[in-house]
């Protein structure tokens, strides 16, 4: 069994059933972004960093291509966005496979872009993911089934925060997905912070702090 996407690793100080979580960074970063998280993060958690499949240029990658128009409309490659959420999935199958990681206790972690495939992964694929941290994102229902209430959603959990003044991602947006998630009865919590398009302090604390609790 491969997979399609790149990764680094930080592996557990557990040597079996080890609690995973899985990385997704933002657009037009790399694996190496979201890895700097990896030193503070609790030490049984087995740590994968993703890198997205669409390389841009000059550097860095996406999980799928947003496109401007001359009015400056942006517009998301839906195919390219469903075929990351599949290849995740996928991943999800693959890793548990490979590492020593249990299964049941799989978290998804994406900050942006990231954010947006994570909410895709786990409302598509429910069964393959435990937690999600949801980071400066949105849920993007054109990237979902069309039928979500034949899940179940039961066992799932959210942590999403925006930053108030985010400049590329309107923290209205962000602030629909606790609303989409009750509205499927799925567990979640919902922060922000006086920040822009980035993740202060006292957010990754609190993030931290919700994880411990749950691995």
């Amino acid at each position: 069994m491969n997979t399609a996407l790149q990764y680094i690793t930080r592996p557990s100080t557990l040597k079996e059933n080890a609690p995973l979580i899985i990385l997704c960074h933002g657009y037009g970063s790399d694996e190496n972004d979201l890895f700097s998280f990896a030193s503070e993060l609790p030490e049984e958690l087995f740590v994968i960093s993703l890198k997205a499949p669409y390389t841009m240029q000059p550097y860095g990658n996406a999980w799928y291509a947003i496109n401007f128009d001359a009015d400056q409309n942006k517009w998301n490659d839906v195919e390219q966005a469903k075929s990351s959420r599949d290849a995740i999935a996928e991943f999800i199958d693959y890793a548990c496979a490979t590492y020593p990681v249990d299964a049941k206790n799989v978290t998804l972690l994406g900050f942006s872009q990231g954010t947006i495939l994570s909410y895709a992964v786990a409302l598509t694929y429910p069964e393959k993911v435990k937690n999600v941290i949801a980071l400066s994102g949105y849920v993007s229902e054109d990237m979902l089934p069309e039928q979500l209430n034949d899940k179940d959603y039961s066992h799932l959990d959210f942590y999403c925060s925006h930053g108030s003044v985010d400049q590329v991602i309107p923290v209205d947006w962000a602030r629909k997905a606790p609303v989409f998630l009750n509205a499927h009865g799925i567990k979640n919590t919902y922060s922000e912070f006086p920040v822009g398009h980035g993740v202060a302090p006292q957010n990754f604390y609190d993030l931290k702090s919700w994880l411990e609790k749950r691995i």
